[in-house]
């Protein structure tokens, strides 16, 4: 018998559908449960060694894909609409399902966002403060309004559509962070995070990392040695042992 249950989770908001995962320990008792956000174009199978890791080792995890957030998600919405603050919302409406649940200790869970997912559960811990418990970033994208504020610095420059790595993009994705300084919108979450950034990012600089670290008043960041944007399988291990080590140190 395996040691975790799998079971797929369909959450409803806003007038659309959110397709998850959960995995979650085969025992009666009610367990810390991390919620994963998968970067850009990613899905909730980004993020399935770590659940298994962490459901073997007697914590829960939810995988979901954000709505428009991938040409493979089987969430609603088009990558044409989707946002930052869609996929926020998206979030939001997670942690509020979650918390609820029966199997769930509601006073110990926990949000990993990787990359654009990471951008989002920066933004989502701030609002949640007080349910969350602790937050892991994997090389969050915290430069993404910086870098197409570049591209396009007026309003009058975005296009109606654009395509990124074989996604489109909606004007809405760009209006919504013309002007956007995330910096100014985080930093206020008041507990433990842990950031694991590669000293070989060409997508995320290490720079942008380094400054969230110093800007939450309880941040470490683990800095990987050699890798870049999408860390290697040893790495991605690594990830889900420390993972696991941090929600038993927060728990």
């Amino acid at each position: 018998m395996k040691d975790f249950i799998t079971k797929f989770v369909q959450i409803k908001h806003h007038g659309r559908k959110i397709h998850g995962i959960s995995y979650m320990p085969n025992k009666q008792e009610k367990v810390p449960v991390v919620i994963f956000s998968h970067g850009f174009n990613g899905t909730n199978s980004s993020f399935i060694m770590h659940s298994e890791y962490l459901a073997t080792n007697g914590i829960g995890a939810y995988c979901f894909d954000f709505c428009g957030g991938s040409v493979n998600s089987k969430s609603d919405l088009k990558t044409s609409e989707m946002t930052i603050f869609t996929e926020k919302e998206d979030l939001c409406a997670v942690i509020d399902t979650i918390k609820n649940w029966e199997n769930v200790d509601c006073n110990n869970i926990f949000l990993f966002g990787e990359s654009q997912g990471g951008f989002v559960t920066a933004l989502a811990a701030e609002e949640y403060a007080e349910e969350i418990k602790g937050v892991l970033l994997l090389f969050p994208a915290f430069c993404i309004a910086d870098n197409w504020n570049e591209r396009f610095p007026t309003l009058k420059s975005i296009p109606d559509k654009h395509e990124l790595w074989g996604v489109t993009l909606g004007r809405q994705f760009f209006e919504s962070i013309h002007g956007y300084h995330i910096f100014e919108h985080i930093g206020r979450f008041h507990k433990n995070v842990l950031i694991f950034h590669g000293d070989q990012d060409e997508i995320v600089a290490l720079e942008y990392g380094k400054r969230a670290a110093a800007l939450y008043p309880h941040a470490d960041i683990e800095i990987f040695q050699g890798e870049g944007h999408g860390f290697s399988e040893v790495s991605n291990k690594r990830v889900a042992e420390m993972t696991c080590d941090f929600v038993k140190a927060n728990s």
